[in-house]
């Protein structure tokens, strides 16, 4: 029966450097006889584990081992023998061997292997045993150790700041527990530069075909960068001055060229036959009148502020071949007039069946607007860039009439097909003030709602409701929408007896 003595086994806790030293360890172990019966690494690091082995003591006794063991002995025998024949010694060499030499190779020749003391391999401080060193044992002689740069290679990630792989100061100091000051003393010893900031230029340093440097990020912390040696992909040469488009050699200081071909000469002349012709057109004198808005029409865009078109005066000269200055004469002589400034406004011009006008950018250019007689006018009408034009100052509430007929004009179509607009807004817009807006809508039979969530009073109008609400910012809105109780006037009969279509009036009532 066999008599098994244990030992526990581990790498400390930074673990192995390389996976070579690890299975240098564990080979050595199998040489040993050593069983491993359980083996436990690190979640984080899988070169660091802890484990138990195990080894037999005492052999069972067989024939074999018996028959093989005698052999032994008599061929040591036979062999001390010639050897002291030979070299001329009185006694057997097995004779002189004395001490444990003798004692390990009696219990060898016996089938049994020397009992080794283990109780001290876990003592840091005790005396290594002697015989011959394995690679284990050597580690720690300064010659056997890895560098630094292959010490560091388990350590690297990702980098995902750029190519390459990347690790930080702190964690080789953590991981190796050493400072971070010895840590950067073995980086200058290796040749990196450290930078003082994050905007100083990093100096790369080769080992092996790959790139080292190190860089400091926006919170201070040092970083060992590495990537591999980008391969060269062209060859750098000098090419010599090429000749000219007719095959010719560079032209030197003071040398003529030859006379171009005729093709060249027409070619040449092509360009002052196009300038010539420039300058024809643009002497042409601009139409007067209607004329000249039929022409600028089609070179107008479509307003993205309302219906209708607009065009700066700048594109319209250069479309035209003129100059602003003469543009501006020939709209002046129709009237249209370019305010004096950027916050004053101009009154729109019926010409035909449109509606013309000119306004100021916020740049300061001037452009030039139209829309149909027919089309409403929105709450400004302005190009993109351009200033607003009041619908104020086309849109007037009818005398002795509601207020609402005016302020239907410049309410804004929402989302649900209703219109709105706030109140502030449209009082600017009239040029009145708040509180005379609120009078109005007041006698018109709207209710202020004191809090977002009231329920607002309708009025009818015309075809449409009307209503006041507040918003969750404070805000009053006027809205309308048409009213669905509303019948054409095609089948509005009067009753017997009640006023007819003429005796109605349009007074605003409240409903419910």
């Amino acid at each position: 029966m066999s008599v098994w003595e244990y030992k526990v086994i581990t790498s400390g806790k930074g673990g192995f450097a390389t996976p070579a030293l690890l299975e240098s360890f564990l080979n050595q172990l199998g040489r040993d006889e050593w069983e491993i019966v359980a083996f436990r690494q690190l979640p984080d690091n899988a070169l660091a584990f802890t484990g138990l082995a195990r080894r037999p003591t005492q052999r069972d006794w067989t024939l074999e081992d018996a028959v093989a063991a005698a052999a032994r002995t008599e061929a040591d025998k036979l062999r001390a023998e010639f050897e002291a024949k030979f070299k001329g010694a009185g006694a057997p060499a097995e004779d002189r061997t004395e001490g444990p030499a003798k004692d390990e190779k009696a219990a060898s020749e016996e089938g049994y292997r020397k009992v080794r003391d283990t109780e001290r391999d876990l003592d840091p401080d005790a005396p290594d045993e002697e015989g011959e060193r394995d690679e284990w044992d050597k580690l720690t002689d300064e010659d056997e150790l890895p560098t630094f740069f292959e010490a560091i290679r388990p350590h690297l990630r990702r980098n995902q700041r750029g190519p390459g792989l990347s690790v930080g100061v702190e964690h080789l100091a953590r991981k190796w527990e050493l400072t971070e000051d010895e840590v950067l003393g073995a980086l200058k010893e290796c040749g990196l530069a450290i930078p003082e900031d994050e905007d100083a230029k990093p100096v790369c340093v080769e080992y092996e075909g790959d790139l080292y440097w190190v860089n400091v990020n926006r919170r201070g912390e040092r970083w060992i960068n590495t990537k591999e040696k980008s391969r060269p992909m062209f060859r750098v040469v000098k090419a010599a001055p090429a000749a000219d488009a007719a095959g010719d050699e560079p032209r030197e200081e003071g040398r003529e060229l030859p006379e171009a071909p005729v093709e060249n000469q027409e070619r040449q002349r092509r360009p002052e036959r196009r300038d010539r012709a420039q300058d024809s057109a643009a002497a042409e004198p601009l139409p007067a009148g209607e004329v000249l808005l039929e022409k600028i029409r089609p070179l107008m865009r479509r307003s993205r502020r309302g219906p209708g078109g607009s065009g700066s005066l700048s594109f319209l000269s250069r479309a035209l071949r003129c100059t602003e200055a003469d543009l501006s004469a020939a709209f002046s002589t129709l009237g249209l007039t370019a305010p004096s400034g950027a916050e004053d406004k101009q009154m729109p011009v019926e010409i035909g069946d449109r509606v013309w006008w000119l306004n100021h950018d916020q740049r300061g250019g001037v452009w030039i607007n139209e829309r149909n007689k027919s089309d409403p006018s929105g709450p400004e009408e302005r190009p993109e860039g351009g200033e607003r034009v009041a619908a104020a100052d086309t849109v007037a509430a009818p005398a002795g009439g509601s207020p609402l007929s005016a302020l239907r004009l410049i309410l804004k179509r929402t989302k649900t097909g209703a219109f709105s607009g706030e109140a502030g807004h449209l009082a600017s817009t009239l040029g009145k003030s708040p509180e005379e807006l609120l009078a109005a809508l007041t006698n018109a039979g709207l209710q202020v709602p004191e809090k977002p969530r009231a329920k607002p009073v309708f009025v009818e109008h015309g075809t449409e409701i009307f209503w006041l609400n507040r918003n969750a910012k404070g805000e009053l809105w006027l809205n309308a929408k048409a009213s669905k109780f509303h019948e054409p006037e095609a089948q509005e009969t009067p009753e017997p007896g009640g006023p007819g279509p003429d005796q109605v009036t349009a007074e605003a009532s409240p409903s419910a």
